[in-house]
């Protein structure tokens, strides 16, 4: 079946997943989980084949920015559902569900001129795909910050409302974000090593901008778990901490090539 079709599919039931989930919170209604969860796999299984479909052609593989865009929202929507099977955060879904969706629609619908490469070396494969993956982790980290920043506001105003009220406790909150900051670094450190073995030079012309704001990342999310375990960093100094980090992975990678490919048109 066209790729294409595949991601309409995708799309179709991430947002129904959404859909689901919005209503049983405005309706105060529990959320079934099997639902929630089996929607969204398998509108994450129809991503996978639409993505596989444009990224690898005839022509060679596609890594220009939208089909990138639509890996990470793949992957962005695999660790919500494996984080909500072992942990009570499904509401984590209601932002990687419409993400992935983007990242879907964008890939189909939105071309660039960047040329496909007609082959991808095993290690630099490999680098990317670890790079993918701790994008996506710290990716939730922030949604997971993000929720914890309101549930805290609503807190100290004494007035939970919407799906806060769902949520766990603060500080099994505080630890899941932490938990998700650890697997990130762990993750972006074996991506920054496998870039250093794998690439001719990192601190080439092209690569130098990404290689400095990913070093930035590691350095702010290191200093932040130091904080944490030194001085007992929590609350407001977590979340932003966690905010500036991924800023800088999302200047690192999707910044460099949106300028490249969509602004400058260059590859």
């Amino acid at each position: 079946m066209n790729p294409v079709y595949f991601g309409l599919f995708s799309v179709v039931l991430y947002m129904s997943a959404t859909g689901y989930l919005v209503r049983q919170i405005q309706n105060h209604l529990d959320v079934n989980k099997t639902i929630l969860l089996g929607t969204g796999l398998l509108a994450f299984i129809f991503h996978a084949l639409s993505a596989y479909g444009i990224i690898y052609t005839p022509e060679g593989v596609y890594f220009s920015f939208f089909q990138v865009a639509s890996l990470f929202g793949w992957v962005i929507a695999a660790v919500a559902i494996f984080t909500s099977l072992v942990r009570p955060v499904s509401n984590l879904t209601v932002m990687a569900f419409p993400s992935a969706a983007i990242g879907v629609l964008s890939s189909i619908f939105i071309k660039t001129n960047t040329p496909p490469l007609p082959h991808v070396l095993p290690g630099i494969l490999l680098h990317i795909i670890l790079s993918l993956l701790a994008y996506s982790v710290l990716a939730i980290a922030v949604t997971q910050a993000l929720l914890l920043y309101v549930q805290n506001y609503q807190l100290k105003h004494k007035h939970m409302s919407g799906f806060i009220q769902l949520l766990p406790p603060l500080q099994t909150m505080e630890k899941l974000l932490f938990e998700m900051i650890w697997a990130g670094l762990i993750l972006l450190s074996i991506s920054i090593v496998s870039g250093l073995v794998f690439l001719d030079n990192i601190f080439a012309q092209h690569l130098v901008h990404k290689s400095v704001l990913s070093i930035s990342a590691w350095l702010t999310f290191a200093v932040l778990l130091w904080g944490r375990h030194q001085s007992g960093w929590r609350g407001v100094t977590a979340i932003r901490g966690t905010l500036i980090g991924f800023a800088l992975l999302l200047l690192a990678y999707f910044g460099s090539k949106l300028v490249l490919e969509i602004i400058l048109q260059r590859v």
